[in-house]
């Protein structure tokens, strides 16, 4: 009995010392008070902060290549708990229905839950999925996608006004509590390609001479190379290769051996969240590519929506030409029945990732970052109306 005690014991001791935080941590230095947000993009997570110190990190979706979620520095703005979906003017004239909404509901691929990220006017959001198993990837159409558990679980720690910064770190170097190095490089999804080789092989050097430990700079190429996403150990010993405790980033991105250490000021700490009325309306991008508007149409057909309260027009935005010409050739791609809507994204968005991409017909308080790549799945739209309509000035 004692042995079987004795045994148990050293399993939860053992798992104890090699628990901790295995989650590559980004070169993204978060405030010394109050919170932050930071989702890297190329890792495909979100890391959130409080008081300087890593809390909790979540798998997330991204915006594809062709629309990107917007990089830099943001604010977590209001939150929508059961938001209802309000469909883009340009499917709803497709549709020609009535249909305007779906509400909250296990098939709103909103999910639970919507957290504003940043200016409205650039549509971003964090929000749940109906589609749980798109998370992780780079396939939305800008938002933040998370699943819906971790949605509703951000969404009740976060807090409106607190600093919110997108990166797009290719590569993490990290320490873990036995004193080990390690690299993880990424996949580069917006082709930006600016991985600084040099200035993370001098802060690995630095690291080596500081800590007396040698690193084959080969070893290091191979890693970078593969961008397989996962940390590799740079000094463990042949045949112990575990990660010990908690990751800790180190400053690579300055060339420096030390840890990455939280920046003086503190984050915005309203005395009150800005949550908006349950069920209120959130009109994102409309559906992804590979969904039709006709399929969509057989199944809203089947349980009509009527959304009886008046709403503001919604002002479609012209498209370039080339954007034009390149879904008139998309759709005679598809059969008739089948045609799909124009891809659309948010122009703002556009702009700041210095391309002409597709510009899109979206409200003006809600415009830009839909993720319905899993919305091919939709079923009948639930029979019910909206509790409330919101419409926000710019």
């Amino acid at each position: 009995m004692k042995k079987t005690l004795f045994g148990a014991l050293s399993l939860t001791v053992s798992a104890a010392v090699f628990a901790g935080q295995t989650t590559p941590v980004p070169d993204v230095a978060p405030v010394a008070k109050g919170q932050q947000v930071v989702i890297n993009i190329p890792q495909q997570h979100l890391f959130l902060y409080e008081d300087g110190i890593l809390q909790k990190v979540y798998p997330v979706a991204v915006g594809k290549a062709m629309t990107q979620t917007n990089l830099g520095q943001h604010k977590i703005g209001a939150k929508a708990f059961n938001p209802t979906w309000h469909i883009p003017l340009s499917i709803q004239k497709e549709l020609n229905n009535g249909v305007k909404t779906i509400p909250p509901g296990p098939k709103n691929p909103l999910g639970p839950v919507f957290v504003r990220l940043g200016d409205p006017k650039l549509g971003l959001g964090i929000h749940g999925t109906n589609a749980p198993t798109s998370v992780p990837g780079v396939r939305s159409h800008g938002c933040v996608r998370m699943k819906s558990p971790d949605a509703l679980e951000f969404a009740k720690r976060i807090t409106t006004g607190s600093p919110a910064t997108v990166s797009y770190e290719m590569a993490t170097l990290n320490e873990d509590g036995a004193g080990n190095l390690w690299l993880a490089a990424f996949k580069d999804p917006y082709n930006k390609k600016n991985l600084k080789v040099d200035t993370l092989k001098k802060s690995i050097a630095a690291w080596s001479k500081d800590n007396n430990r040698t690193i084959s700079t080969a070893r290091i190429d191979q890693i970078i190379k593969a961008r397989a996403g996962t940390p590799v150990c740079l000094t463990c010993k042949k045949g112990s290769n575990k990660i010990v405790g908690d990751f800790t980033s180190i400053a690579w991105n300055s060339g420096s051996s030390k840890f990455t250490t939280p920046v003086g000021g503190a984050s915005v700490r309203p005395s009150k969240n800005d949550v908006l009325p349950e069920g209120s309306e959130v009109e994102t991008n409309p559906l992804d590519d590979n969904t039709s508007a006709a399929e969509l149409t057989k199944n809203a057909n089947s349980k009509k929506t009527e959304n009886k309260s008046k709403e503001t027009p919604l002002t479609p935005l012209e498209a370039s030409s080339p954007a034009k010409a390149k879904a008139a050739e998309k759709a005679a791609s598809l059969p008739k029945q089948e045609t799909a809507p124009v891809a659309k994204t948010n122009p703002t968005s556009n702009k700041s990732q210095g391309k002409t991409l597709k510009p899109t017909s979206v409200d003006e308080s809600f415009k830009g970052g839909g993720v319905f790549d899993e919305y091919e799945n939709i079923k009948p739209l639930l029979n019910a109306e909206p509790k409330i309509e919101l419409k926000t000035d710019n």
